[in-house]
Order: C-alpha cells, then sequence, then structure tokens
C-alpha cells in the first residue's frame, strides 16, 4: 500500500488488490528551498515617512541544477496593507504585473483556467497577514529577482506605531537583511525592534538608531548567525520582526501639507479618563462549549481585573434564552467585582443561539441606565458582544436583526462584535458593527483566544474624549477623508486627510471639538503651506508624494467600509468611486486584481493575484468520488487499476448538486435540473454559481469569490482493450479554501513541513528509498513516477515522487477506511 507525494503531487491508495489514482492537484508544503535553487539575496526595504510606510521585498535566486527548475516566490504581508507593484526579471527580461478591475482579471483568469493553466496568489494566511506567492521555471544556470512593494498606515496602538515584517526565507541566504527609514516631522520620541526568532547573540545584530526626526533600523545576519546550529544547514530566521515607534508630542495633533493634500494627526495626551459603561453580551449556545466557552471565562475574569471602580458593567447571556447577571448597570465595587468573578466562573453552555434577544436586551439595558440617571451623562458607553455561530432561534433573519439593533441604538453607543472561530456570519457582524459606530473583530480559536479577547478590551478601555468633530475650512478643502468619530482612546490616534482646493492658501487651520470626561474640549491647529513643504523635503527618506497616496490608501479603506453596509445604487456608487482611485494609485484591493505574465513552456502564462476579504462567506462544499475499474482484470494481476467514474460537488447554501460523468453533467439548483453532454459548450452564471463547460476538455466550477474546481474528461480509445474514460478533479485557487477544510485530499492544503532523509537503495534498483520526517513521525518511502495531466489531459507528464507504505499510515489523519462514503451525496463517512 502507497501513498504518492511530490512537490506537485497526486494521491494514491493501494490496497492488495486495489489501486485508487486520486487526480492530481497542487499542493505546497512550502519545505526549504532546495533541490538545486539557491535564493542568495533577500532585501526587505522600508520606508516609513509620517506613518505611511512604502515597502520593498527584492529576492534573488539561480538555478544551480543542470535542468529547469521551478522558484517560489513566497513572502507574508499585512493584511492592513496594499500591495502596489510586482516584477520578476528572468535573465535580464523583466516581466512586470498590471493591476486591473477584478472583473476584467476573472475573465482572463477563467480563459487561463480553462487552459489548464494555474495561478500566483495573494491569499489569506494567519491574524494579521495574507500571503503572496508566485511560482515560475527557470533553465539551468539561470538567475531570476522578484521584486514586491505594498503601501500601509500604520495604526497606533496603546502609544506605539508598529511595523510587522515577517521573516520565513527557509533556506540560509548569503546576503539577508532588513533595512527601515523612519521619517517623522514630529521627532521620533522612541523607537525598538525585536522578533519571536531572535536568540541572544541575534540580538547583538539588530541596529536601530533616532535623532530628531529621523530613525533606523537594520538587521543584516551573516550566513553562520543564521544557523540554528554550528554546523546546521537550518536557519533560526523563522517568525515575526517587529518595529514599533512613538513620536514627540509638543501639541494635541500635527498638520502636513505636501504638494495640494493635507493629512491631520490628532492624538491629544495628559486628559482625564471617562468613566464607561459597558455591557457585556456574551453567546452561551452549545457550539461554545469546550475551548470557546472556557477561553471566554478565562478573558472576563482578567477584564474584571482591569476594570475601574468608576465604571459600570453587566452581563448578558444568550442561548435559546436570555439571562441577565443583574437588572441594572452596577457600579465596579470590589463587592460587586468579587460576585461577578463568581458568576462569570459559573457560565455554561446551553441551548441555541438567540442572537437577536440577547443584543437588544443589552441595548435596552444601557438605554435605560441613561433614561433613569442611573450612570452619568458624562460617560462613555460601549457594547461588546462575542458569538461562534449564526442566530437561530428567536429572530434569526440577519437583515431584521440589523435593523432592529441600529433602531434601538440609534447611534448612542457604539456597538463591537468579537467573531469567535470560523462557523459565523463574519460579513453580517461587520455591517452591525459598523451601522453602529464600531468594529468587528476575529477571535481565532486558539489557546491564546482569551489573550485575543483581553487585548482587544484594552484597546477601549480607556476613552479619554467622545463625540469627536475635526472641521477644516470648507472653501479651502475637498475629499475629506472620516472626520468625526464616536470615541477617542487612549494611546491610539485619530487620522483625517483631504485635498486642498485653494492654489492660494497660505496657511491652513483644523479646529477640534469634543466632550471631555469634565467638559467640553476645543483644540486649534495651524501649517502654513510653504514652512511644512520645505520641512518634508527629505528626500533620502521620503518617497514620492507620500500624503497624497496616504489620503487615497484612507479614502479607500473607508469607502469599502461604508460600501460593506450600503445597498442599491448607493453601493454602486461607492464602489465605482473606490475601484477609480485603485486603478489610479495601483493597489490590489478587494475591487482590482494583479495580472503577472510569466514565461512558462515557450508560452506567457497570466497568473492572477487577489486581495481576500475577511468575512467573505463560507460555504459548506462537499466533494465526494466514485471509482471504476478497467474493463477487465488479468487473473493473475495483484492489483487493479481504478480511476474516478463519477464526482459529485454539493453545496447547500447555494441549493447546488453537480453530478458529472464521462457521459453526462447533472446541475441541479433548487428544484431546477439541467442535463448536459461533454458535447456542449456552457457559460452559466447566476446567484454566486459560475459553471463553464469547454467542450470535450473540461468542467469550472466557481461558487462566489472561492476556490475554483475543474473536472477534466480524459477521453481514451474507444476500442481500448482495458481502460476506459475517467476524470481528473483539480482544485484551484486553493488558498482560498478554509482551514477548516479536511478530507481525504482535503487535508494537505494546509501548511504541512516535511524533510526526505537518508536516500538509499530500495529493492527496486530503479527505485530508491528513504524516510520521511512528516507530522512528528519517520515514515519509510520509495521513489516512484506518476502522471500529472495538468498540461496534457490526454497523455499526462511523468513526474517523480515519493510513496508512502501502509495506507499513508503516519501521513493522512486517520485511516483510509474513514473516508468512505455509500453514495456520491452521501454527508457521514464510515
Amino acid at each position: 500500500t502507497y501513498t504518492c507525494m511530490s512537490k506537485y503531487f497526486e494521491f494514491h491508495i493501494i490496497s492488495s488488490n486495489l489501486q485508487t489514482p486520486f487526480p492530481p492537484g497542487r499542493f505546497h508544503f512550502f519545505k526549504k528551498i532546495v533541490n538545486g535553487i539557491e535564493i542568495y539575496s533577500m532585501k526587505i526595504d522600508s520606508k516609513v515617512t509620517s506613518r505611511f510606510a512604502h515597502n520593498v521585498i527584492t529576492s534573488r535566486a539561480v538555478n544551480r541544477a543542470n535542468v529547469s527548475k521551478e522558484v517560489v516566490f513566497d513572502v507574508d504581508l499585512p493584511k492592513t496593507a496594499f500591495i502596489t507593484n510586482f516584477s520578476m526579471t528572468i535573465d535580464g527580461v523583466t516581466y512586470p504585473g498590471t493591476i486591473k478591475e477584478k472583473e476584467v482579471a476573472k475573465k482572463q483568469y477563467e480563459k487561463a483556467v480553462s487552459r489548464g493553466q494555474t495561478a500566483g496568489l495573494v491569499r489569506a494566511s494567519g491574524r494579521k497577514t495574507e500571503k503572496f506567492t508566485v511560482s515560475v521555471n527557470i533553465a539551468a544556470a539561470s538567475k531570476v529577482t522578484f521584486e514586491l512593494t505594498y503601501e500601509e498606515l500604520l495604526k497606533r496602538n496603546f502609544g506605539k506605531y508598529e511595523m510587522l515584517i515577517k521573516v520565513k526565507p527557509k533556506q540560509l541566504i548569503n546576503h539577508f537583511e532588513i533595512q527601515a527609514n523612519i521619517f517623522e516631522p514630529q521627532g521620533i520620541s522612541e523607537l525598538e525592534a525585536q522578533g519571536t526568532f531572535i536568540t541572544n547573540d541575534l540580538s547583538q545584530v539588530i541596529k536601530k538608531s533616532f535623532s530628531g526626526k529621523k530613525g533606523h533600523v537594520s538587521f543584516k545576519p551573516t550566513i553562520d548567525q543564521q544557523r540554528t546550529c554550528a554546523n546546521c544547514s537550518t536557519s533560526l530566521l523563522d517568525g515575526d520582526f517587529t518595529i514599533k515607534y512613538d513620536v514627540k508630542r509638543d501639541s494635541p495633533g500635527d498638520l502636513q501639507i505636501v504638494n495640494g493634500y493635507f493629512v491631520h494627526f490628532f492624538a491629544p495626551t495628559n486628559l482625564p479618563n471617562f468613566p464607561k459603561n459597558v455591557i457585556f453580551v456574551i453567546d452561551i449556545s452549545g457550539s461554545m462549549s469546550g475551548i470557546g466557552i472556557q477561553q471566554t471565562r478565562e478573558a472576563l475574569l482578567k477584564i474584571l481585573e482591569d476594570i475601574r471602580e468608576d465604571d459600570y458593567f453587566n452581563f448578558v447571556l444568550f442561548g435559546s434564552d436570555v439571562h441577565i447577571w443583574k437588572d441594572t448597570l452596577v457600579k465596579a465595587t470590589a463587592e460587586n467585582l468579587k460576585e461577578a468573578k463568581d458568576f462569570v466562573r459559573a457560565i455554561d453552555t446551553r441551548g441555541m443561539t438567540n442572537l437577536h434577544g440577547g443584543l437588544m436586551k443589552g441595548i435596552e439595558m444601557l438605554t435605560t441606565a441613561f433614561e433613569t440617571n442611573s450612570v452619568s451623562k458624562r460617560s462613555a458607553s460601549i457594547i461588546i458582544m462575542l458569538t461562534d455561530g449564526q442566530p437561530n432561534e428567536g429572530v434569526s433573519d440577519p437583515q431584521e436583526i440589523q435593523v432592529n439593533v441600529k433602531k434601538a441604538i440609534q447611534g448612542r453607543y457604539p456597538l463591537y462584535n468579537l467573531a469567535f472561530g470560523y462557523g459565523i456570519d463574519y460579513n453580517f457582524l461587520e455591517k452591525m458593527a459598523l451601522e453602529n459606530k464600531g468594529v468587528a473583530r476575529r477571535i481565532y480559536p486558539d489557546s491564546d483566544s482569551a489573550i485575543q479577547m483581553e487585548g482587544f478590551y484594552e484597546e477601549v478601555a480607556n476613552p479619554m474624549l467622545t463625540e469627536v468633530e475635526l472641521n477644516y475650512p470648507e472653501n479651502a478643502i475637498s475629499d475629506l477623508t472620516q472626520n468625526n468619530f464616536k470615541h477617542y482612546y487612549d494611546g491610539s490616534e485619530i487620522v483625517v486627510a483631504g485635498r486642498i482646493t485653494d492654489n492660494d492658501l497660505n496657511s491652513l487651520t483644523a479646529d477640534v471639538k469634543a466632550q471631555g470626561a469634565e467638559n467640553d474640549v476645543t483644540f486649534s491647529e495651524q501649517a502654513d503651506v510653504e514652512e511644512t513643504a520645505k520641512a518634508l523635503q527629505e528626500q533620502e527618506y521620503i518617497f514620492g508624494d507620500y500624503i497624497e497616496r496616504l489620503w487615497a490608501y484612507l479614502t479607500i479603506q473607508q469607502l469599502l467600509e461604508k460600501r460593506t453596509v450600503a445597498q442599491g445604487e448607493e453601493k454602486e456608487n461607492l464602489t465605482a468611486e473606490a475601484l477609480e482611485l485603485s486603478l489610479k494609485y495601483k493597489f490590489v484591493t478587494p475591487l482590482t486584481s494583479m495580472v503577472v505574465t510569466k514565461p512558462e513552456d515557450n508560452e506567457d502564462k497570466a497568473a492572477i493575484a487577489d486581495k481576500p476579504v475577511e468575512g467573505t462567506d463560507i460555504f459548506s462544499i462537499r466533494v465526494n468520488g466514485q471509482l471504476i475499474g478497467d474493463k477487465r482484470v488479468s487473473s493473475d494481476a495483484k492489483i487493479q487499476n481504478t480511476y474516478f467514474g463519477k464526482l459529485g460537488i454539493e453545496n447547500k447554501q447555494l441549493e447546488l448538486k453537480l453530478e458529472v460523468t464521462p457521459e453526462k453533467i447533472t446541475l441541479q439548483k433548487g428544484r431546477k435540473k439541467t442535463v448536459f453532454t461533454w458535447l456542449d459548450t456552457v457559460t452559466l452564471r447566476q446567484e454566486g454559481l459560475t459553471v463553464i463547460i469547454n467542450r470535450k476538455k473540461n468542467l469550472v466550477l466557481s461558487m462566489g469569490d472561492g476556490a475554483s474546481f475543474v473536472i477534466v474528461l480524459h477521453n481514451v480509445w474507444k476500442k481500448h482493450p482495458l481502460h476506459q474514460d475517467f476524470l481528473g478533479l483539480y482544485t484551484l485557487d486553493s488558498h482560498k479554501l478554509s482551514e477548516r477544510t479536511h478530507g481525504l485530499l482535503g487535508q494537505f492544503f494546509h501548511h504541512i513541513d516535511f524533510n526526505i532523509l537518508e536516500i538509499h537503495p530500495g529493492s527496486d534498483p530503479k527505485k530508491p528509498d528513504a524516510t520521511i520526517v512528516i507530522k512528528n513521525n519517520k515514515l519509510t518511502v520509495t521513489r516512484g513516477w506518476q502522471k500529472d495531466y495538468r498540461k496534457d489531459p490526454k497523455h499526462g507528464i511523468d513526474i517523480p515522487c515519493w510513496f508512502v507504505h501502509n495506507n499513508g499510515a503516519g501521513l493522512i489523519d486517520g485511516v483510509h477506511t474513514d473516508y468512505i462514503v455509500s453514495n456520491i451525496f452521501d454527508t457521514t463517512v464510515n
């Protein structure tokens, strides 16, 4: 019994008399890039000007082998960043990326898919980062240079700006360096740099300095300093490299003007804290059992320790029914806090998810507190809701819940929605939060879930101002970004940008009004246009019209947020405006895609890079296959070849069932069933579903913005004495599959590290054996060959791979019989 593994591999199971070739798909294991490819240089060059970061990653590799090899450029970048440029240069020829409207790029992509071409992609890969991956084949002795540029506005949290650089070169590199130059007109007050992988020895390699307006960080380890041990070939460089800094604050804010655009940073200090009123609305439905409720209890206990004595609070729990701790908000006295901790420790799960009932009760409680003067009029109120599922008790329609919540809150206090895990409608929670001047945040189910919840609470725990409004001369500026904010929190910063329309303007004034803890407050800032421009001409540290690009970045972000809650014509207008700016400033946003043309097999092929969107709808997609064998089996045959003779794909949310055989294609959408043959040419688009049938070749199925499936028809000679027609299944855009993807093949869409060791002669002189180290197991593997049908559906291409013995034991989760189903649309396994 064997399982076949390679960088791009087919997955096989062979029992004593059965061979089961699962058609090939593309699976990256992200092991060390060896096999003749040397990355000899990698540089991350960052320029930060007034919080706006311009980052360029350059990677250079050479093919040391005597045959062509694949080189992979694989980097992580912050989710808040927009890619602005990408190119690869092979033997002096540059292949640039071009940014296009997403729909235009998608049509180009679909044509590429129908020809069996693959794509380079951006994908969500972690809590704070997303992955950009491009691969290309280069000839022996050839060199390739990859260059990726992205930009982001650094956010201030807990009194510091933070820039995250993901470091994972996957091999020792002769020339590796990080260089960061920071220019802040207000002056830099502190600067620090650290890495999760930094040892005591490596800490000496980090160089940082700052003086006046300029700061500099460098990290340039030698190849020996990168090693995990003196004689090791593995690298220490694997983790987060973080740069944090803050600026001097001689005044509450700072106005900067360059080339007809301005930016206003507002972050007053030394203000008295508002007393706050907090309602915690907690989901205790059955799905929260286990780590969910355990980590929630832990987080709430820690939060209770941080609540100040002049704060008021209460708990609302919702399962099938709604439960409250106290009838009204109570003051955070020592006695009440002790009682609250006892209550939290006893929280347990039960019932369904009456989200509407719990949220409406929390809003009612807060409203009553103000109407009865139970809390101070000059206090800040917030609602924090945590849920892990979708409403299924009481009012369960998301739109109806949104309408009711917005009507009940009436803009009086922000709603913060914490989405625990992945089994939720994140779009619904985000829309509801944004409509009520709050935000949504995903809490990842992990050992540090409690810390994630605590961290969010700490961000909003210290309101300093409410009803903040920043005003500028109406006749002198236009295209203003958001200039009114419900709360200003200690350690954060408000950023407003705009365009100056008065060409004769000598100075710009900003007036800020807000409610403070003790009285109403006003602030005023003024900037001289010429003096500010001269002060900012530090060309060594500044990249182009950075304030204009900062304005565009901020405007696009806010238009996309507004678009989330808009409908009809308003949504269309917001989309058009955001798209126009994305194309003008060459940002890869959720509305645009980057098309990368790469040379491969003597022809240029298109690769598409999309920006993933947090909260993209998650479908339940099930793919099953039925096996067929050869026409006849020799009586002395030890194994029987089997193939996919039928495939079934089901999506209950779209009410879709697709059944494909070598003879016909049956598509059922709701109650309507349509039958096609492989002689048809079809393009069908409706309600988030795209089906393309390319005559006698393949079928492409896409659902929403998710992954695409390609089913290839493999025809054989009708009079062949043994073989018969069969199907091949390919999954494109696998980066869009969630972390919960599983199944016999699905489990391998996740990042898995493995190493091949101790290659030695096997029982067959042509097939050496080796040891593979994977999932903390050491398994025996045997070298072999299999067919890759992606480029040649008729004959296939032989590719080398490793066979894992014993039905894949130690490689697959469980045993192979766990994945057997009774019919093509069965939802249960043995």
